[in-house]
């Protein structure tokens, strides 16, 4: 049966998500909002138009980010913001087209009023589309395209530089994927550059997942059917070689192309967290009408590999909503909250009154949650001053994170020790900070700013709540958002199956982790099964995984649908040959979910299992499998492998 989830949820959305022209979209998250920008200038008069959102579907205009610089330059092309202790960096390129040129400018709030700097970033005749990105050792580069016209490909590609500030680049741009590829052509025959073969390789935006980086890319020409955006990995960002691209436009297409008749030119592509602050969405724009539009289509890994569903042109599940989220945009607390102090909002913002110590609690009632908060201190009073979180269980605090603002320093307290660190130098405790917070079977994962702070480390006590704190000061919290679920990397050691809040079942023959995979196998004809996570009334469950090795002939691996008391509903084994693999649902069912041609068991795949209601969806990455009707009400999904044996690189539960 055909899996039509838009009978399921009233909140779909159709691209282009805001239908007018918006060329090389950027979107910046910031204290739960989304603020994107695009190339040229904005009916005011200014340059780089700005939209608003908090749900990536419905854009308000807010008007242009820049004042015209004092040049005649007529072209400004894509803008990226970066966020860093209260200010925001826009970076731009400036120029006649011929000649172009990186800067930036900067602002105090991210909708607008940005300033040039005066500072020119790039030394070449053209260089175009800066995106910064910032390592986990907080080491920020910047990666942009430049022309390469003594390279066997001649035209465009990317370069990356280390970045000594916001403002300042070490002067040593190495390339990181330059044209190789036919599909990769801009113009056979390009006038404006002396009638040579033109190829056009630029839009970098980097991603980095388990020690690898990933940079995203928009290749050829918009009006060629070959065009689109593929990615480039390497595991060392320092290296001078260049980085291993994934498509060569024959055999690997690029992952987000146009389709003909149907969606022209997608690309210029950057990557954002849904509102649940779980999911990974790819913005880049289309071509309509109305010329370059702002679309949105999720994006996932598969191991090394990303997949893009999309790009999409009929309704699509809106971005999954958080458990439970507050901007604090009411007159009064909402009742979710348990406080001790005197609170009060302002400005999307609550922010306690002096006091030796205010507390605002939420009961996640979850054994695995992410939460993000943004932080900032108001005003302190002594070195004894303090703000962060708490964890609870029904016996008390656990666990707590405190910003020391005066001292500079960040302290954990677990159950019998103490950590100190140091914060960055430049850490202003006075900005807001983005606190995101992972707590997953007793493991929690700490990080403020993505890179200015990360911690992780297995808790001998449970949690079941979050405390928002502030002791002997003032300080403000905003966006507060969280998310039931958990997303395991299996970037750990052996030991810790267990404790990572695996469940494995006595048949199960070897089970171990290594080298970011975990490993099920089984010699006998009996099923060893493996299971993590609570069971849900609706959820998305996303696994990568591989068949690693069979045994003997009567094999089998797949999936269990077990209801809340953990009994088997139904399986869906992995089934079929070279062409032709399926899942099979037997007993009353007795249903084949076809699985695509190029499917093949022994590399990786993503399956995703949405429960909703009582329909259970089955997808493989972007291709909808089909629909199961359950009339059980809480259900969860288990792997299973007999006389065989499976990887699993990801597993992810996002309770809805």
């Amino acid at each position: 049966m055909s899996a039509d989830l838009t009978n399921f949820t009233t909140e779909t959305y159709l691209n282009p998500v805001y239908p007018h022209s918006f060329p090389d979209p950027f979107v910046l998250k910031f204290r739960g909002e989304y603020f994107a920008y695009c190339t040229d200038f904005w009916r005011d008069g200014r340059v780089f138009g700005v939209l608003r959102s908090r749900d990536l579907v419905n854009w308000t205009e807010v008007g242009g980010a820049l004042q015209k610089l004092e040049t005649d330059a007529p072209f400004y092309w894509a803008p990226e913001v970066t966020y860093a202790n209260g200010k925001f960096y826009l970076y731009y390129s400036v120029g006649n087209e011929a000649l172009m040129e990186l800067r930036v400018a900067v602002s105090d709030r991210p909708e607008g009023g940005f300033v040039d700097s005066g500072k020119k970033l790039s030394t070449e005749d053209f260089a175009i589309d800066a995106h910064v990105f910032t390592d986990t050792d907080g080491q920020k580069y910047l990666f942009y395209a430049t022309d390469f016209l003594r390279h066997s490909h001649i035209g465009t590609g990317t370069v990356v530089d280390k970045m000594t500030d916001f403002y300042t680049l070490e002067g040593n741009p190495r390339p990181v994927t330059r044209a190789r590829f036919d599909w990769q052509v801009y113009d056979p025959n390009r006038k404006e550059k002396g009638g040579v073969r033109w190829h056009t390789v630029e839009g970098a935006f980097v991603l980095k997942r388990k020690g690898i980086y990933y940079e995203m890319f928009s290749g050829g020409n918009w009006q060629n059917i070959t065009y689109g955006v593929s990615f480039a990995v390497t595991d060392d960002i320092e290296r001078d070689e260049e980085w291993a691209q994934f498509s060569d436009g024959e055999k690997v297409l690029p992952i987000l192309r146009t389709i003909p008749d149907l969606v022209v030119g997608p690309g210029h592509n950057s990557v954002i967290r849904g509102i649940n602050n779980r999911e990974l969405y790819c913005v880049y724009h289309r071509w309509t009408e109305n010329g370059r539009t702002l679309a949105i289509d999720r994006m996932d890994f598969a191991a090394q590999r990303i997949f893009i569903k999309g790009a999409t042109n009929t309704p699509q599940i809106a971005p999954f909503k958080p458990v439970f989220a507050d901007f604090f945009d009411g007159e009064t607390l909402n009742e979710n909250w348990q406080s001790t102090g005197d609170w009060k909002i302002s400005n999307n913002e609550i922010i306690n009154e002096f006091a030796e110590e205010s507390h605002l609690q939420f009961a996640s009632e979850s054994k695995s949650f992410l939460c993000e908060v943004y932080l900032r201190a108001i005003e302190t009073a002594a070195r004894t001053s303090a703000f962060g979180f708490s964890l609870f269980d029904e016996t008390g605090e656990t666990f707590k994170f405190l910003i020391l603002p005066d001292s500079n320093l960040a302290v954990i307290y677990g159950t019998d020790w103490t950590e100190t660190f140091e914060l960055p130098e430049d850490f202003e405790a006075s900005a807001f900070h983005l606190l995101r917070v992972e707590y997953d079977a007793r493991v929690i994962k700490i990080s403020l700013d993505e890179a200015n702070f990360r911690f992780e480390k297995s808790l001998k006590a449970s949690a079941n709540s979050i405390v928002l704190v502030a002791e002997n000061m003032r300080a403000g919290f905003s966006a507060f958002t969280l998310t039931k679920g958990f997303e395991d990397l299996f970037d750990w050691q052996d030991a810790e199956i267990e404790r990572r809040g695996w469940q494995k079942s006595s048949e199960a023959g070897d089970c171990h982790v290594k080298n970011g995979e975990l490993f099920l196998s089984n010699k006998t004809e009996t099923d060893a099964i493996l299971t993590k996570g609570e069971a849900a009334e609706n959820f998305e469950f996303a696994v990568n995984l591989r068949l690693t090795e069979t045994f003997g002939e009567n094999t089998a691996s797949g999936f269990l649908i077990l209801n809340y008391k953990d009994e088997e509903i139904y399986r869906l084994a992995l089934e079929g040959e070279p062409g032709n693999f399926y899942l099979s649902i037997g007993g009353d069912l007795r249903q084949k979910f076809s699985l695509p041609e190029g499917f093949a068991p022994e590399n990786y795949h993503q399956f995703r299992f949405l429960k909703l209601n009582e329909e259970l969806f089955l997808q493989l990455e972007d291709f909808e499998l089909g629909a199961i009707s359950l009339s059980e009400g809480k259900t969860r999904i288990a792997l299973f492998c007999r006389n065989s044996g499976i990887a699993l690189e990801t597993v992810r539960l996002t309770i809805l």
